[in-house]
């Protein structure tokens, strides 16, 4: 495989301490062995590919699922929780100009329907994922950017179809919202959860629908012979007239040779804190259980979980290495003491990080590179992939059960385009990253 950051960032060190990890039991499904015949193939068992399988085999597809780990090893077992809008960077007036304003309300009618998507699916398995908190909101660091907000709120109305709530920097503690914060807005639209159990669920549903998860499984090369698709695994081989790849984050250049150069992995890094007391909590003057991210360009989010654990995350580090892992913890360490001074003294007892997606449009991806080759691909949720890689894989079902109507919004099917400099390609992220901060100051 080809990446374009060093083994560390792949391996088991940025993981290594994921509170997710220990709120479920782990699921022993054996690697592939011998050789298989499906319709579909999927390469990745996140939020993508474990969605598309269930919707898959519901539809009556023979699936088999490849993933290098086990479901939930990559960014859909180690991000926030934050099930909510988003998956682009586009604002509305720079969709308008690109692709006008019916496909901007198109595509944030996806959005919606991609929240609405997941809580179906925690209602129709019955999952216990802790949801919680009544949509999200957004903290203003700065004063200014309460102006920002309120023009925001105008907008929310016309492309969600609800009312925001706008709460000034006097009313924050009535709200539990005690911070470093100049106002916030409330959309009423999203939730908190615990990702490994929701996606702990999907797989069990794909599995009962018919799916073959193989864990231990990477595709180490693949081949198009007859027009089927042969991925060879280290014990097997699975041949298929689909594939679909589901890497996000944790694509390769090579896989297909295609998506080199045409996406743009970021870290993010998370903590939790042990349970706090309701002394603790009084002290800082947080009580909301509210998931909530700031106004920042290089955003921080957080939320009070229903065990009252704090997680807060913030995007990390630009380089990978158990060193410069550490200075990004000690990064995200220091952010949280300043926006909570009172659990500074807290402990926090789970950091890790993880791989966000971007891509150079700022749109997610979903759709065949080469038409008619049978190569399916979704990427690029821009670091909201719980609601919008579950909707992508659906999507990615839909397109391969050949209904009639395309699903997409017409913006999620347009070709990647390249980033410049290929795969030295993550030079342009400090500058990148450096204007952000400055803008974050301004």
């Amino acid at each position: 495989m080809k990446r374009i950051f060093a083994d560390y960032a792949y391996g088991e060190g940025p993981r290594r301490g994921c509170w997710w990890d220990e709120t479920c039991d782990a699921v022993e499904r054996p690697a592939l062995t011998g050789a298989r015949q499906a319709d579909v193939a999927v390469i990745g068992a996140g939020f993508t590919g474990m969605s598309a399988a269930y919707h898959l085999a519901r539809a009556g597809f023979s699936t088999v699922v490849l993933d290098t780990h086990f479901p939930g090893w990559g960014a859909s077992g180690r991000n926030g929780g934050f099930c909510c809008l988003g998956g682009g960077l586009l604002e509305d007036a720079a969709f308008d100009a690109r692709f006008g304003r019916a496909a901007r309300l198109g595509f944030r009618a996806t959005e919606k329907a991609a929240v609405d998507l997941v809580s179906d699916l925690i209602e129709r398995f019955g999952l216990d994922v802790g949801r919680h908190s009544a949509g999200e909101t957004e903290l203003a660091h700065r004063p200014k950017d309460m102006v920002a907000l309120r023009k925001k709120a105008e907008a929310v109305e016309c492309n969600y179809g609800v009312v925001p709530e706008l709460i000034e920097q006097e009313d924050l503690a009535r709200h539990g919202l005690v911070g470093p914060f100049h106002g916030a807005l409330t959309i009423p639209i999203g939730f908190g959860l615990n990702p490994r159990r929701f996606l702990d669920g999907v797989a069990s549903a794909a599995e009962m629908a018919g799916a073959e998860i193989c864990h231990n499984s990477p595709v180490l090369a693949r081949r198009l012979s007859n027009g089927q698709h042969q991925l060879e695994t280290p014990l097997g081989v699975v041949s298929a007239p689909h594939v679909i790849i589901a890497t996000n984050g944790y694509s390769s250049e090579d896989l297909p040779s295609w998506l080199g150069g045409r996406y743009m992995p970021g870290q993010s890094n998370v903590l939790v804190t042990r349970p706090l007391t309701d002394h603790e909590i009084a002290a800082q003057g947080w009580s909301s259980d509210q998931m909530c991210y700031d106004t920042r360009h290089l955003l921080h989010y957080f939320r009070l979980m229903p065990d009252h654990r704090f997680l807060f995350g913030m995007r990390g580090g630009l380089m990978t290495g158990a060193a410069a892992e550490r200075r990004s913890c000690g990064r995200l360490m220091r952010d949280f003491e300043r926006l909570f001074p009172a659990w500074a003294q807290v402990e926090v007892t789970h950091m890790w990080s993880g791989m966000v997606c971007l891509t150079r449009k700022g749109l997610p991806y979903v759709g065949s590179p080469v038409p008619g080759s049978g190569l399916w691909l979704s990427l690029g949720y821009h670091g909201n992939g719980v609601a919008m890689a579950t909707l992508a894989g659906r999507y990615l079902a839909d397109l391969i059960e050949g209904r009639t109507a395309d699903p997409r919004p017409a913006a999620m099917g347009e070709p990647l385009a390249r980033f410049p400099f290929g795969r030295a390609r993550r030079i342009v992220m400090p500058t990148a990253y450096a204007g952000l901060m400055l803008a974050d100051l301004g």
